[in-house]
């Protein structure tokens, strides 16, 4: 039977690719590396599932080959902020210090470079989980006003120029005015921070990078997404189509037509 290694972060997303990957007949090894990585959700689905540090580098590819592993896919959050409040293994400390930069892609791919040339093959975060990009087009029952769509527009644009810098993900935008940007803190505190700077109104604008390495950092908007979007009165969310994770939709367009949050993939 084929043979498939997890590598979890936290969120919903690990238990849809398990389960997806169990619907087609496929062996799961999963290894949590975030103390809020879904563990006894995975337990129950995949067929092994171990809790290892995403410091400890050296422990993860061992458990790997033991388990017989040699495709693997990374999928779930993994906060930023985590590179200066973990401890690190000697094969992590080496990796980190041999980039110059140590930006999402720049790490990440190291990673993957690192991994490969241990025989074991990371594949795109999409592998059996493609079903949860969406489509061009208005997402949910909330038509944009001419206002939001435009809004939508520039954040769009405004979303892509971070990420060429490989800065971040997401912008919070209102009237033709940026109001945050995605650094380290992540996107759920990016929303929060538009909320303290505005009394509501603002569009989010989720986006790839222009240069997009499916294997890792796919954008992801799920029910928390929304949760926050609506404790900041926000009017709109544009993700960009065929690039973006929606996680849970039945919940999130549920959420997002109750709150008046038009939802619209460009």
């Amino acid at each position: 039977m084929k043979r498939v290694g997890l590598i979890a972060g936290n969120g919903d997303l690990p238990i849809y690719f398990a389960e997806a990957a169990k619907n087609k007949g496929v062996e799961v090894v999963a290894i949590n590396i975030t103390a809020q990585a879904p563990s006894d959700r995975l337990e129950s689905i995949v067929d092994e599932n171990y809790e290892i540090s995403v410091g400890e580098l050296d422990r993860i590819i061992k458990r790997l080959q033991a388990s017989e592993v040699q495709e693997l896919v990374m999928v779930g959050k993994v906060n930023k902020d985590l590179l200066f409040n973990i401890d690190f293994d000697k094969r992590m400390l080496a990796l980190l210090n041999s980039l110059e930069e140590k930006n999402d892609d720049a790490i990440l791919l190291a990673l993957v470079e690192e991994l490969q040339q241990e025989g074991i093959e990371v594949k795109e975060q999409t592998t059996y989980i493609e079903e949860l990009l969406s489509q061009t087009g208005a997402l949910n029952q909330v038509e944009p006003t001419e206002e939001e769509l435009a809004d939508m527009r520039f954040g769009f644009k405004m979303a892509k120029g971070i990420g060429g810098l490989d800065i971040g993900q997401t912008v919070i935008v209102k009237e033709g005015a940026v109001i945050a940007v995605e650094a380290i803190e992540g996107t759920d505190e990016t929303i929060l921070r538009s909320g303290r700077l505005t009394d509501g109104g603002v569009v989010m604008a989720k986006v790839s990078k222009p240069e997009q390495d499916f294997r890792f950092d796919i954008p992801t908007v799920g029910v928390q997404t929304i949760k926050n979007l609506i404790e900041v009165r926000a009017k709109g969310l544009v993700i960009e189509a065929g690039k973006t994770f929606v996680v849970n939709r039945k919940e999130v367009f549920r959420l997002a037509n109750e709150a008046g949050i038009s939802i619209v993939a460009m």
